[in-house]
Formats: structure tokens, sequence, C-alpha cells
């Protein structure tokens, strides 16, 4: 069956046939084969960069009035020796006259420190530190001071802190809040009261930087 051709379809087929006989009155097929052999299309070179040269040129030195006639200086090389730094040597630490506290001498220590910080009540903060060598001998710095006790009561940057003895004698130490401690100024108070490993000591703070201490210390055999 033989699809019915509409009049588009009619009217399109005329108007190729019509641009077909024009290009063939006006030889365009001839002209672009004779186009085509006369121009082969040819791929076009690679054009090379040439390479960029930098013109040097003698540049005369700017020189000051005073010596622009005089000779240009001579420099002698330097011989410069190696410095040889000594090492250093770690002193030997004499422990002959060290005291260490046994266990019992330490517990009784706490367990007197105790009672007495049963007796003084609770209308002030306290806390409790045994004495460690690194506390009353080399560093003489008393770390490890009680975190809790730290934030509730004292200054969260760190202050100079004084301290009151039995005597009511006054000692300044610096409290580094960072480290939970007590750095300068511990050590005058440590050698004056004669300190040693295993005693226990009784802080109670009656201002916001100002404690009374107070040394307790049993009478058992030491190491």
């Amino acid at each position: 069956m033989v699809a019915k051709i509409t009049a588009y379809e009619e009217s399109r087929r005329k108007r190729m046939e019509e641009n077909k006989k024009r290009m063939e009155a006006l030889n365009l097929h001839k002209l672009t084969q004779a186009l085509k052999i006369s121009n082969p299309t040819k791929s076009s070179p690679m054009k090379r960069s040439k390479p960029r040269v930098v013109e040097k040129q003698a540049v005369v030195v700017r020189r000051s009035n005073r010596v622009a006639n005089k000779p240009a200086p001579f420099f002698n090389e330097a011989i410069i020796d190696r410095v040889v730094i000594p090492r250093r040597i770690p002193k030997e630490i004499d422990l002959s006259d060290r005291v260490f506290a046994t266990d019992e001498a330490r517990a009784k220590a706490m367990e007197k420190a105790e009672k007495l910080q049963s007796d003084l009540g609770s209308d002030y903060p306290i806390f409790i530190k045994s004495m460690l060598q690194s506390n009353v001998n080399d560093g003489f710095t008393l770390g490890g001071l009680p975190v809790d006790f730290c934030r509730k009561n004292l200054p969260r940057r760190g202050d100079v802190l004084t301290l009151i003895d039995e005597d009511a004698d006054e000692y300044q130490v610096t409290y580094v809040a960072r480290d939970n401690r007590l750095s300068g100024g511990w050590k005058g108070f440590a050698v004056a009261h004669g300190l040693l490993d295993g005693d226990a000591v009784v802080f109670q703070l009656i201002k916001p930087t100002t404690c009374k201490v107070k040394r307790l210390v049993v009478d058992c055999p030491r190491k």
C-alpha cells in the first residue's frame, strides 16, 4: 500500500528539483571539484616558540665620591676556630644525709593530721599533704595539691599566698594555678620548719590567700 503524499512533501520535492536544475545551469558541481583539486587541504605546521633572550648590559656601580678613585677593598678570609661547648656533667646528689620515712611513720603522721582536721571542724577549708623528697629536698616545690580544693577556694590565675605557722610567723609563697602547686618561697618555709620526708602538713584556709599551717611529726624510726 503506497502512502498518500501530502501537499507539503509535493511542494518540497518540486523545490529541490528546481534548485538542482539551477545548480546544473551554473556548473556549481564542476567549480567545487576544481577548487578541491587546486587547493588540497594541508595541515598547518606547528609554530615553534623562540627562546627568550635576555640582554645583559654593563651597569656602572654607583660609589661614594670619597671612595670613587680608590681601589676596591681586599678582604682576607678569616679562619674561625670551631667553638667546642663542654658538655654539662650532672652534679651528683649526695644522699648520705637524706632521711626517708618508713611506711609506718608516714601512716602515723597522716593519722594525727586527720585527727587535727576533725578537731578544727569545717568552718574553714582544710587539706593535708604528706611530704615527699621533692617537697623538702631537690626542687623544693609542693605539687599535687587537691584539685577540688584549689578550684573551689584558691585564685584561678595564681597568686601569692601567705602561710602562717604556729608561732604566727608569715611566709610568702607563689601559688601556680595551672599546676596546682606552691613554688617560689616554699623552700624557705620548708627549711625554716625542718620539714622531712613523711611529715604531714595541715593547711587551713582562713582567708582567700592566707593559710594557717601546722606540721605533724611522729617519732618513728626512719630509713
